[in-house]
């Protein structure tokens, strides 16, 4: 159970997570499988969005998964994972991945997701999450850009429900 009001981005990020791409790894396509991708994406989420809440938390969306080139066999996969927001008791998390060629040193970037978490109490309940302490320009911008996302996911489920209504 989390005790702090506010916590730093940088103590619950994660910098340069590895995976080294391997044949079981690849599609049809003989590229990285994009599923495998997404869930390790999910999976290091979740440990910023636990390190940040204290809590168990659970993925509430995924969004904005763009897939910008593929990762090919023997590349290493870069993962950089960091809070972007904190609300009452829900976080978004951003995720980058780069995929790395060992053997040149080339890298380029594959992916770039936000993925919002609710943090759980012991009761299943939303929990309290602390507030973040920015500590950079770019922190900043990712917090601000955070509120524009959420405040887009909102306005979506709002003209959702419409359709709802009429299928009823």
């Amino acid at each position: 159970m989390s005790q702090q009001s506010t916590k730093p981005v940088s103590d619950s990020s994660i910098e340069g997570q590895v995976y080294k791409v391997f044949p079981n790894d690849l599609n049809a396509h003989g590229t990285a499988f994009g599923g495998m991708i997404m869930a390790k994406c999910d999976r290091l989420s979740l440990v910023v969005a636990e390190r940040h809440s204290g809590y168990v938390c659970v993925t509430a969306s995924v969004d904005s998964i763009h897939f910008m080139a593929p990762a090919k066999e023997n590349d290493t996969l870069v993962f950089k994972v960091s809070i972007n927001r904190a609300w009452s008791s829900s976080m978004e998390i951003g995720v980058r991945v780069e995929a790395e060629n060992s053997y040149t040193g080339d890298s380029k970037h594959i992916l770039s997701a936000y993925f919002t978490f609710v943090a759980l109490d012991e009761n299943n309940k939303p929990a309290k999450v602390p507030a973040l302490t920015i500590e950079s320009a770019l922190q900043e911008r990712r917090f601000q850009q955070a509120a524009v996302r959420r405040e887009a996911r909102l306005q979506t489920i709002e003209k959702l429900k419409n359709y709802e209504a009429i299928e009823r």
